[in-house]
């Protein structure tokens, strides 16, 4: 049994798509693109990702239909869904394609398309998930110094364990971040005077990947004065301050 995705006019492409190509290709295909919410199609223009799943099929007598879920991940940390309905009961034609942003209107144009009723053992519902789309821990506004940011942190911190080589190359695409300071496991107290901050900056890449860095700001150092650390683990920046405060007790 085919379905219209393995004939040539919905063939996926050989190499990974970006949220906007696939976006491009649905609306390309989609004889009612234009009936869109202009609201919806701004809201893509910051999609990170995107995921595409079959939701249920219909075979019978050579008429066929197909539902599809397309999800897009937007740098506010929400989701938005588009709906592509494939059929080919158009007479004398091959298979056209529908997009909808409700549901109830995939269902209503569904139930408009003449298939038979009769033929419960062709229906086939299913829900393939593709990948796993992680939702973003934060919420971030696009930013184009989060890389610059990410630099600098990385710069001045003193520790001899701070990030490589590697993660610095990951956070020269950031392009966006949110710094927050983190509160939590109280740190043993050093000598008096003594201050610890710890604080995570979370930098978005494309794709929808986060990394975060864990910097940790202090005066725990022999004439007093301010230093930086920084490290790419929670644990790792609180274990750091318990073995500074542990040298100056």
């Amino acid at each position: 049994m085919s379905v219209p995705y393995e004939t040539a006019a919905y063939e996926p492409p050989e190499s990974p798509e970006s949220p906007e190509e696939h976006l491009e290709r649905l609306l390309g295909r989609a004889l009612n693109s234009f009936e869109l919410p202009d609201e919806a199609i701004r809201r893509l223009d910051c999609a990170l990702a995107h995921d595409s799943s079959l939701h249920s099929a219909h075979h019978s007598a050579g008429l066929h239909r197909e539902t599809y879920r397309h999800t897009w991940l937007l740098a506010d940390g929400s989701a938005l869904t588009l709906w592509e309905l494939v059929h080919n009961t158009a007479p004398g034609s091959g298979p056209q394609a529908e997009v909808y942003v409700d549901e109830e209107e995939l269902r209503a144009a569904t139930a408009r398309l003449p298939l038979p009723a009769d033929a419960p053992d062709f229906e086939l519902p299913v829900t393939v998930q593709l990948t796993a789309m992680v939702q973003p821990r934060h919420r971030y506004v696009p930013d184009d110094n989060s890389a610059d940011h990410a630099r600098r942190l990385l710069r001045r911190a003193e520790n001899t364990d701070r990030p490589g080589a590697e993660i610095a190359d990951l956070l020269r695409t950031a392009f966006a971040h949110r710094i927050t300071q983190a509160f939590g496991r109280p740190c043993r107290a050093g000598r008096a005077g003594i201050g610890f901050s710890l604080y995570e900056h979370a930098f978005l890449l494309p794709g929808g990947e986060e990394i975060s860095l864990w910097e940790i700001e202090h005066t725990a150092t022999p004439d007093g004065r301010h230093m930086c650390e920084v490290y790419p683990t929670e644990d790792g920046a609180r274990d750091a301050m318990e073995r500074r405060a542990a040298r100056t007790s």
